[in-house]
């Protein structure tokens, strides 16, 4: 039976029509996940939620351990996870608030532990990531967003990068020529993480400002927490949809 883990910020827990049942705690090999696990329902669908930089957003992108909430996810039994990310948007059409469902990724951070494999395993695997994202999860999430309506770009580049910080308008216009469409910092190693346990894992991106170099007027803070605002707003109605049909 399949059960579904959305790895994002702690609004999208309080989704409308969901039930919350209890939250646990799971230890792993690699430490502790970011957060506790949230375990509820939406519409008789069984969903886990991890808020992927603590309860109170402490734990900036480079600090996540990756590794313990992917780990956690697959100890209590997920099959298939949705990563929620605040992106900046670099195409011209990933504008603000609008959602990304995007196909591809190209990693630029450096120093994350970004693999299973090592001196807790006997051997390692190789993986085939030609396609980082599950085609199923992100043929659900698209058909869920255009019967809603939402602002979609149904496809893109996501460029990880090693945060905290923003970037600069050269590194924007590097990633811009090396092909990416949106910029994020979570993106990676969680999506090679899924993989190698063998879950079924896609992006669900929602953009909060355009890239450094994309504005003349740069880039607004306060502008981003309003983009943010009517993000979650989005991608809650897009996993309530999805969920209510099942995966």
């Amino acid at each position: 039976m399949s059960k579904i883990a959305i790895i994002g910020g702690t609004g999208v827990s309080n989704m409308p029509g969901m039930t919350l049942n209890h939250r646990e705690m799971v230890k792993t090999i690699y430490g502790a996940p970011s957060s506790p696990l949230i375990n509820g329902e939406i519409d008789g669908c069984e969903v886990v939620f991890l808020a992927r930089h603590g309860g109170r957003h402490t734990i900036p992108p480079h600090m996540v351990n990756y590794r313990a909430n992917i780990k956690a996810l697959s100890e209590v039994g997920v099959t298939h996870v949705i990563g929620l990310a605040a992106v900046g948007g670099i195409a011209n059409d990933c504008v603000d608030q609008c959602v990304v469902i995007p196909d591809q990724i190209i990693d630029y951070t450096y120093g994350r532990s970004h693999t299973f494999h090592g001196a807790k395993h006997d051997k390692f695997e190789h993986i085939d990531f030609t396609q980082p994202y599950s085609s199923h999860i992100r043929d659900r999430l698209i058909s869920s967003a255009q019967s809603l309506n939402l602002p979609l770009v149904d496809h893109g580049v996501y460029g990880a990068t090693q945060g905290p910080r923003l970037e600069t308008a050269a590194e924007i216009k590097r990633m811009e020529n090396d092909g990416c469409t949106i910029v994020g910092m979570t993106g990676m190693p969680e999506a090679s993480l899924a993989r190698e346990l063998g879950l079924e894992y896609a992006c669900c991106a929602m953009v909060v400002n355009r890239a450094a170099g994309k504005v003349p007027s740069g880039i607004s803070f306060s502008e981003i927490e309003k983009n943010l605002k009517g993000g979650v707003d989005h991608v809650q109605k897009l996993i309530a949809e999805m969920l209510s049909k099942g995966l």
